[in-house]
């Protein structure tokens, strides 16, 4: 369980609030989370493993408070960017894997052994000695998931993990997403993917402006978006 009392993020060079005072418990297995560019999405899920706390608040994490308790929450809940340059650090594919895993398996042969099985786990076993920048986008984005699932967390945030793949890499790892035994909070503009979920979240201008059913989530959305519905008269 995932819960939000009061959370709320103000900038603290310029003191401007990026994130309204939120409340929100997620329970369900899936989450979409959808907005505007600059509305508070990456905030609110950032806050969920600590990488940015809470100003004012709390966010807990099966009731750990992700300030107080960042490593064990950390463990618990991997993080997947938009663009996987931003994981991928080591030379080649099995490389970067094993660097996941130095805090959880002492032993280099152990680590690497480990790291080829979740590489094949995800459909890059044959791309294991290639180097990361051999790699297509796609593919890229594939071995920082592997990274990300090697240590087995529960809960699984992916911040516009399609938004730099093409159409046919959009549908596999999307699909590969939802496919994983974990609990994903999903942000993205790809609305089709936000209707698959459990339950959306419309994120604008700093604070939830819908939360419920994906199809009237995302109607909500596009209202907004194109006028059809004020931001004053949120349900």
């Amino acid at each position: 369980m995932i819960e939000f009392t009061g959370a709320s993020v103000v900038a603290p060079d310029s003191g401007v609030t990026i994130l309204e005072p939120t409340t929100l418990t997620i329970t369900e297995r899936h989450v979409s989370i959808i907005g505007a560019n600059g509305g508070g999405k990456s905030t609110l899920v950032r806050m969920i493993n600590g990488l940015i706390p809470p100003t004012e608040g709390t966010v807990e994490v099966e009731g750990l408070d992700v300030v107080k308790h960042g490593p064990r929450v950390r463990r618990m809940v991997g993080f997947l960017f938009t663009d996987p340059s931003a994981q991928l650090i080591m030379p080649t594919a099995v490389e970067d894997v094993m660097l996941s895993l130095r805090r959880t398996i002492d032993k280099k042969d152990e680590r690497a052994a480990a790291a080829l099985a979740a590489l094949d786990e995800i459909g890059l076993g044959d791309r294991a000695e290639v180097s990361v920048n051999a790699l297509s986008g796609g593919q890229r984005q594939l071995l920082a998931l592997a990274g990300v699932l090697a240590v087995t967390p529960s809960i699984l945030i992916a911040d516009e993990p399609t938004t730099l793949l093409d159409l046919r890499w959009r549908a596999h790892v999307g699909a590969l997403l939802r496919s994983l035994p974990v609990q994903l909070i999903e942000v993205t503009h790809d609305l089709d993917s936000a209707s698959r979920a459990e339950r959306t979240i419309v994120i604008d201008e700093g604070s939830v402006a819908f939360d419920g059913a994906p199809s009237e989530a995302v109607a909500y959305y596009r209202d907004l978006m194109f006028g059809r519905v004020s931001r004053r008269d949120r349900p």
